[in-house]
């Protein structure tokens, strides 16, 4: 869990929900969500499909047809799609924060799972498909961006 992996499977749920939110009240095919944001189609409906099964999105068929956003998107949090396809937003081999333990003088970092856990649940649990289309984060996101350091990775013992 130390390092914050988003898959191509999440990167483009969010990304079609956010396309979605963007034509409300307007429906898009999946061809056109997969063209605007560079997906592979076949990729994008087994995406739409699960998104459809968590009742996130729904589709109709016909001229008008095309999918749309089943809730408003001020009501959608990045979390919330992001757990559609991956389920838990952190794991430490496969469990959960709160359920691994270590033993003698690694007890503690148990702890410091679930509490980087928490952080990264509150940026994306308080950050909604609306404000993504709005381009406008919410003030504990966007302060958090605008820290110098946000954009830079750091790799190796120093941090650096």
């Amino acid at each position: 869990m130390a390092v914050v992996r988003i898959n191509a499977r999440v990167d483009y749920a969010v990304r079609a929900v956010v396309e979605l939110a963007a034509a409300a009240p307007g429906a898009l095919t999946c061809d056109k969500i997969a063209a605007a944001q560079d997906i592979p189609s076949r990729f994008l409906q087994a995406i739409l499909a699960d998104l459809q099964h968590a009742r996130l999105v729904t589709s109709q068929r016909g001229r008008d047809g095309g999918y749309r956003l089943a809730l408003p998107a001020s009501e959608i949090s990045i979390a919330r799609v992001m757990r559609v396809e991956q389920g838990f937003l952190a794991e430490v081999h496969g469990q959960r924060p709160e359920d691994v333990t270590y033993p003698g003088p690694a007890t503690e970092l148990a702890g410091v799972w679930v509490a980087a856990r928490e952080a990264y649940r509150r940026v994306l649990e308080g950050v909604t498909v609306a404000d993504v289309v709005a381009g406008a984060l919410p003030p504990h996101a966007a302060e958090l961006v605008a820290m110098d350091n946000a954009w830079r990775s750091f790799s190796g013992p120093s941090g650096d």
